[in-house]
């Protein structure tokens, strides 16, 4: 019997966006279109592991600071840092200000320069810090920030994957899925994705419909902003961008999680 379209959506997800052993056994636009929709999928589930660590941590007697490190470090470990190359590269592309085909020469690099170690430096420790406030509200408002943010960083992907996105260059992920969800797939899940974190905001201890719902919606605005920047200067999407773009919306989630009470 066949595999459905949305069972390899869900491989194509899990098994480029996590180190989950999970086996992609498609590569066409079709299975990139699902994967793109179920990325939100693969971010809560990172999320959740990461929120499970952080939280065990914090019962075993480990301070907020310890926990909010683990939390931070199981979704590096579980993208194999793919997304926090990507900022560093994108930061380099932007940060160089030469011409399109040159800064994506500078991206594709092995290796990260000063923009791109900057850019790292400040985003770690601005997701450490915005957790560790999290953590000492509340176990449960820390987990739920964790869970939140590598959602909407996987959400960001989504929506930066719809048509009309154009791709930089000819190879790679970017281009693999540049391009490949309609708009109104890309929104219909953003709807889904921020109504599940508003619910999820309301159980007790966590950050309140509100706020979590924010959370998300500001997430995905500073990811645009950053996506339509990288397509004026690029002329497209890439592999990088995309880590980016992830990284941008889960750092800007955290923060806005972390703010008041």
């Amino acid at each position: 019997m066949p595999k459905t379209p949305s069972f390899h959506g869900l491989r194509f997800a899990f098994g480029t966006l996590t180190v989950l052993p999970v086996r992609v056994t498609r590569w066409d636009r079709e299975a990139a279109r699902g994967g793109m929709l179920c990325a939100p999928l693969a971010g809560a589930v990172v999320g959740g592991l990461a929120a499970l660590l952080g939280t065990a941590l914090l019962l075993l007697g480990a301070g907020r600071l310890l926990a909010a490190v683990a939390s931070v470090a199981v979704p590096a470990v579980l993208t194999r840092g793919l997304h926090l190359d990507g900022i560093a590269d994108t930061a380099d592309g932007l940060g160089s200000g030469k011409p399109a085909e040159e800064a994506l020469r500078i991206m594709k690099r092995s290796d990260i320069g000063p923009f791109g170690v900057i850019t790292l430096l400040f985003v770690l420790l601005a997701q450490v810090a915005a957790l560790a406030q999290a953590y000492g509200d509340s176990w449960a408002r820390g987990a739920s920030a964790v869970v939140v943010s590598a959602t909407a960083a996987r959400l960001a992907l989504t929506l930066a994957a719809r048509s009309g996105v154009p791709a930089a260059r000819p190879e790679g992920l970017g281009a693999a899925v540049a391009g490949v969800v309609p708009v109104r797939g890309a929104l219909a899940v953003a709807v889904a994705v921020t109504a599940a974190a508003a619910a999820g905001g309301a159980l007790p201890g966590a950050s309140g419909v509100v706020r979590t719902a924010a959370a998300v919606l500001l997430a995905m605005g500073a990811a645009e902003l950053l996506l339509r920047h990288c397509t004026r200067r690029f002329g497209g999407v890439t592999g990088d961008v995309f880590g980016g773009l992830a990284e941008t919306a889960a750092t800007t989630a955290l923060v806005v999680l972390s703010i008041g009470q």
